[in-house]
């Protein structure tokens, strides 16, 4: 899935004073407030952080309060989804003007009816909404299906999106997934010595057969002759 990265980053935890005996828990839960937020000095969400301190010595900073100013080095995972960027998510809520998606299971995403492309149609089946489309019946979206879509929008203050379905590269993964994969030259392949195989195995099988019925007819064909000598004996 893109949007997602991984930075390199070099910062400076403030740590109150009073937290002198335990810097590292310190450093920990400052690094832990940051997590599922939009940060705009890294431009992403950060979903995971791996923190090394390579200095245990603090710098006292001036001040009314003196705290220290930790340094340290730390590997970010960021979730940084952008315009035209293919994402994944879970359906949660489907009508027929929207699909509801739940992204990395905190961010949300909403694609319209105007972002549905014409070949999927509203339907109930089973008594719930799903989306078929009319080339492949096969492929169709309904609550808990995972689906690929473009991203329209972000609001970074609540992490929601606006998506998009209208790309031919979009819809359910396991349908998309599994096209991409009959379409492969390895599959096509193994599909045609698959075939060739069943049908060898065919023929044998009928060369076998007849063989056996030949014999049989020759069999009784002899049986119904010795019958007849016998009788005009």
């Amino acid at each position: 899935m893109e949007g997602l990265r991984v930075s390199d980053a070099n910062l400076i935890v403030y740590v109150h004073p009073s937290k002198a005996n335990r810097v590292s828990q310190a450093i920990l839960r400052e690094l832990s407030s940051l997590l599922f937020k939009f940060n705009e000095i890294f431009d992403g969400v950060i979903l995971a952080y791996d923190v090394d301190i390579p200095c245990k010595d603090a710098k006292i900073l001036p001040g009314i309060h003196a705290y220290f100013g930790v340094r340290l080095k730390a590997k970010l995972l960021l979730f940084s989804p952008k315009p035209d960027m293919l994402l994944e998510g879970k359906v949660v809520k489907l009508a027929q003007e929207s699909i509801h998606i739940i992204v990395l299971g905190f961010s949300s995403a909403v694609i319209t009816d105007e972002e549905i492309r014409g070949e999927f149609k509203y339907k109930i089946k089973h008594g719930e909404g799903v989306f078929i489309s009319s080339s492949h019946k096969r492929h169709v979206i309904k609550v808990g299906t995972m689906i690929r879509f473009l991203v329209k929008s972000l609001d970074e203050e609540i992490l929601h999106m606006t998506g998009s379905l209208n790309s031919p590269h979009t819809g359910s993964i396991l349908w998309l997934d599994k096209k991409l994969e009959d379409a492969s030259p390895s599959s096509r392949s193994t599909k045609k010595r698959r075939e060739n195989q069943e049908s060898r195995e065919m023929q044998e099988h009928d060369t076998i057969d007849g063989g056996v019925v030949s014999l049989d007819y020759s069999h009784q064909i002899k049986k119904s002759k010795k019958r007849k000598i016998s009788e005009e004996s």
